[in-house]
């Protein structure tokens, strides 16, 4: 379901995918090949959320922000993800679970573990891997990591073609 909201209609690029079970109101400006799945919610009421091109918001996934925010390109939310953050940069994956506070910045080629937990403001350095409770960083991302996060977004995309192609949205 896509809904205005004082005055802002989402913006969805006409490539992009959008459950017909997900939820997105208001301030949304979403790129090319990006996909939103069933249950998620992308709630953009106290500014606008940027959604770069091939990124996948999953199911039961929630995109909010107290000042905008902004996805990049080619970046993964798994399911169930709570995403406040500021930024998350390009080729970046939200595992399963976790939670990103308010203002954290998540800088590109980066993995935040499944079920870790982000601080508010928090920044995460490129090509970090992180995850705990509170989530610390643990290493940098490795060739597999990259590889991993590549696939999942070339992954989504092809679905969410599929999914288009079948009329559901």
């Amino acid at each position: 379901m896509i809904r205005a909201l004082n005055g802002k209609t989402p913006q969805i690029d006409p490539t992009a995918y959008i459950s017909e079970a997900a939820y997105v109101v208001g301030d949304v400006v979403m790129g090319p090949h990006s996909s939103v799945w069933p249950g998620a919610v992308i709630r953009a009421d106290h500014g606008r959320i940027t959604i770069g091109s091939h990124t996948n918001i999953q199911d039961n996934s929630v995109v909010h922000s107290d000042a905008g925010a902004s996805l990049g390109n080619y970046v993964t939310l798994g399911h169930g993800v709570v995403c406040h953050a500021a930024r998350v940069g390009d080729h970046t994956l939200l595992g399963n679970g976790c939670v990103v506070n308010d203002g954290a910045v998540i800088a590109n080629h980066c993995i935040v573990a499944s079920g870790a937990v982000v601080l508010a403001g928090k920044q995460v350095a490129e090509g970090s891997l992180t995850a705990g409770l509170p989530a610390e960083i643990k290493g940098r991302l490795l060739k597999r990591h990259h590889l991993l996060i590549e696939h999942i977004s070339s992954s989504y995309v092809k679905l969410a073609q599929l999914y288009k192609a079948e009329g559901l949205e």
